[in-house]
Order: C-alpha cells, then structure tokens, then sequence
C-alpha cells in the first residue's frame, strides 16, 4: 500500500475526530459596564454605567451544561440629582464604589453547543452560581460595615462561534447582594434627615453587561 496514502488516511482521522473530543476548556476575557441599583438609582440607570472588566475560565462537561469561574473588576456609581424623585434631589448625595468580584456558575445552553467545522454555531443561555465580592466606597465608612460579602449572580446570555476555537459572548447578570451599603448610605445616615432618607428594606444590587472573546482548546486525539 503506498505510504503516502496511508499517512493521508492517517491525518484525515485525525482531523475527524479534531471536533469530537477536545472542546472541554475554554478561557477568555472581556469588557462591559457596571450599573447599580439602590438608594441613588431605584431602578436600572443606563446613564450611570461606568467600565468593568474580566477573565474567565470555563469547563464545558456537555453540549448543554458548562461549569465557568470568572473575576470582575470595576466600579459602579449613582446620583441623586439625576433621580425624579423629589426625595432624591433634595438630599443630593453622589457615589462611586470599587467593586472585585470573584464567582462560580454554570451555565445551561439551550441550544446543542459545539464546533463544527461545517457551520457557525450558537446558543442562547442562562447562569446562575455563588460569588464573593468585596466593595470600596470612594469616601470613608459611615459606619464599620463589612465590606466582604456573597454574592449570588444570576442572568442570561448569547454564545455564538466566530470561526474555529474562537466565540463570543454577550450577557446580562445580575449581583444579588446582602448588604445596603454600596452606595456607603445604608441604615439611618448619621448626615441624612430622616424626611430625605429611602426605603432601606430592599439592599443593593448591581448589574453587569459584558461582552467577552473566548478560546477553545482543541486537543487532537487518535484512537489506536
């Protein structure tokens, strides 16, 4: 049998099963913006986003279920004075907070994920896990609360193969929080008449809209 066409066969196998095996780990990074939502912000302000960044590390156990662990950096912001509410202008305070963000989330596709050379594939999905934050006001503590605290994101996205191991991601989270103090105004604020001061009974949460570049590594296997 002529050599060459055995080491052709040879290389064609191995490209075949190129897709089937090796798409298990996968990092990436990206950028977006922070939103808040709090005292200073009653609802989700697009005005207020200020830049966040991040990495990520993603295992992918099945076309439909990926396990991800990412960290976030980025700050987020909010003013009264570009609130309607009356109780919002008259007290007129401002903030911005410095935010690191460590998490653990899977995700669920609900489309059938993965490479194929023979098309571009995508898939919308939602994730949810546990995080750890820890936040820094840009003025000191009113009180000593602690600045460490859970968080537990949550949200939905688009994945989508741009060529070859490369994706993209676009997604939507939200950080439930377990603190009011983001926004350093929590609890009754020593400055703050009680006539100015918000309901205080919900907490804060912050949002985060990103859209990250991601790298598959293909790992050529070749049974024997």
């Amino acid at each position: 049998m002529n050599r060459q066409f055995v080491l052709n066969v040879f290389i064609l196998h191995c490209f075949c099963c190129f897709a089937l095996v090796a798409q298990k780990v996968e990092i990436g990074g990206g950028f977006g913006a922070m939103n808040y939502k709090g005292d200073m912000a009653p609802s989700l302000n697009p005005s207020l986003a200020k830049l966040g960044g991040h990495v990520m590390f993603r295992y992918n156990l099945k076309r439909d279920l990926s396990f991800r662990a990412s960290a976030t950096m980025g700050s987020i912001y909010g003013d009264d004075k570009k609130v309607d509410d009356p109780f919002n202008q008259q007290r007129g305070m401002s903030f911005t907070t410095k935010i690191t963000e460590l998490a653990l989330l899977a995700e669920y596709n609900f489309f059938t994920y993965q490479y194929n050379r023979y098309h571009k594939d995508w898939s919308p999905y939602v994730f949810g896990g546990v995080g750890f934050m820890k936040f820094t006001p840009n003025t000191l503590a009113i009180y000593d609360y602690r600045q460490n605290q859970v968080v537990l994101p949550f949200g939905v996205g688009i994945k989508y193969n741009v060529h070859g191991p490369w994706d993209l991601n676009l997604e939507f989270g939200t950080r439930k929080t377990f603190t009011d103090y983001l926004d350093n105004l929590g609890g009754d604020h020593p400055t703050v008449p009680k006539n100015q001061q918000n309901d205080y009974s919900t907490g804060d949460l912050y949002y985060y809209t990103s859209l990250t570049v991601t790298y598959k590594f293909f790992k050529i296997f070749c049974p024997d």
